[in-house]
């Protein structure tokens, strides 16, 4: 296949970072993936997924992958705090007929997944490596590595993440991560037999979830309003979280409090978010993913529109005539999918710290949903 590049630097080894790599090899780009943590480690519990996300999965090609090993439904309920049934939420199945449109995974395991497809393409992986610095010119990019090597690429690819060095040298204007008010707290946990999808449960300045990750266990999540972003020392997780819970009488999330003890795994951290206005890139140099377009969790599509990002990417490099084309063909078809993802969660957050409307919160989420399945 013919492409405007021959050779990209990705810069971080995350969900973006690594889908970008696997797209650009199959148009035969030599790409080389630079991740500053030596043992290329993800932290974190569950993370939900949506139908679009495993749309992205089967283009990747990792859906059978995530199916074995992560877990897939259909539909989501929605319950008060007693266990009171609210409502219950289609997910349609745009990944294909035999596919679910929903479902969940553990972090470390959707990144082993994508890391071990990222080696089998091809793609010359380096850990404990960054870049220290890069000048480009008409005809390429010049990057100097922190193990003191020097190489030249077609295009630098910028997916570091919310706190990204090479966005500060990049842009150095753009906005900085901005504190939503709310936090997450998730824990890992044994799955009872009879959660069998996505249960979320409404309160005032809460909301628990629990979500199956595979055939064995389940991630429970809480989001709590939190005016002040102070630090929660670690050895405070578990009793500040069984705690929050005292709040919630269904059954269901009392048997999860119940299983909590010193053993589980539990998680916090505040919520923030990014949104870098447009354009993402300078000359050869492009950023994606939660480089420039961190979003909060309330859509469940933070790791989908980063993952998209490197498709639509890879294919705007095969499809034009120069790489400025490509890249601002690439800006123009994620500009307002990335934005409304990120302006409409951070809208469902505010909504709920000031216990706002309902309706307009059930609006946002389903005209969000609705855009989300239509093609990228």
């Amino acid at each position: 296949m013919a492409t405007v590049i021959q050779s990209a630097l990705v810069v971080g080894g995350g969900f973006s970072g690594m889908s970008a790599a696997i797209e650009m090899r199959k148009r035969g780009i030599h790409v080389d993936l630079v991740e500053i943590d030596p043992d290329w480690r993800n932290y974190g519990a569950g993370i939900s997924i949506g139908g679009p996300t495993l749309r992205a999965f089967r283009t990747l090609g990792i859906l059978e992958r995530f199916l074995q090993e992560g877990y897939a439904c259909d539909g989501l309920d929605i319950y008060a705090p007693n266990g009171t049934l609210l409502s219950q939420v289609d997910t349609p199945r745009i990944a294909g007929d035999d596919v679910p449109g929903s479902g969940a995974v553990m972090r470390p395991v959707l990144a082993r997944i994508l890391a071990d497809a990222t080696r089998s393409s091809g793609t010359d992986v380096r850990l404990g490596c960054t870049l220290n610095g890069f000048e480009q010119d008409v005809d390429g990019v010049t990057v100097d590595f922190s193990d003191g090597n020097r190489r030249r690429y077609d295009l630098l690819i910028g997916a570091d993440g919310l706190y990204s060095q090479l966005r500060r040298s990049l842009l150095p204007d753009a906005p900085k991560p901005r504190y939503s008010g709310q936090g997450v707290w998730r824990a890992v946990l044994p799955r009872p037999a009879q959660i069998t999808r996505t249960m979320l449960w409404v309160g005032d300045h809460l909301k628990v979830g629990l979500n199956p990750v595979s055939r064995s266990e389940m991630y429970l999540f809480v989001n709590e309003d939190r005016p002040h972003n102070d630090h929660v020392p670690p050895e405070q997780f578990l009793t500040r979280l069984k705690a929050l819970l005292e709040n919630f009488s269904a059954s269901e999330v009392r048997a999860a409090r119940d299983s909590l003890d010193e053993h589980s795994l539990v998680i916090f951290r505040p919520l923030e978010g990014l949104l870098v206005e447009q354009p993402w890139y300078r000359g050869r140099v492009v950023l994606i993913g939660d480089t420039v377009h961190a979003t909060t969790p309330h859509l469940a599509s933070g790791a989908c529109i980063g993952i998209e990002d490197a498709i639509v990417l890879a294919e705007e490099l095969e499809r034009r005539a120069s790489l400025a084309d490509a890249l601002q063909a690439f800006q123009l078809r994620r500009w307002e999918r990335c934005r409304m993802v990120v302006h409409n969660s951070a809208r469902l957050g505010e909504i709920e710290i000031s216990g706002g409307d309902k309706a307009e919160h059930m609006r946002i989420m389903h005209e969000s949903f609705a855009a989300l399945i239509r093609p990228i």
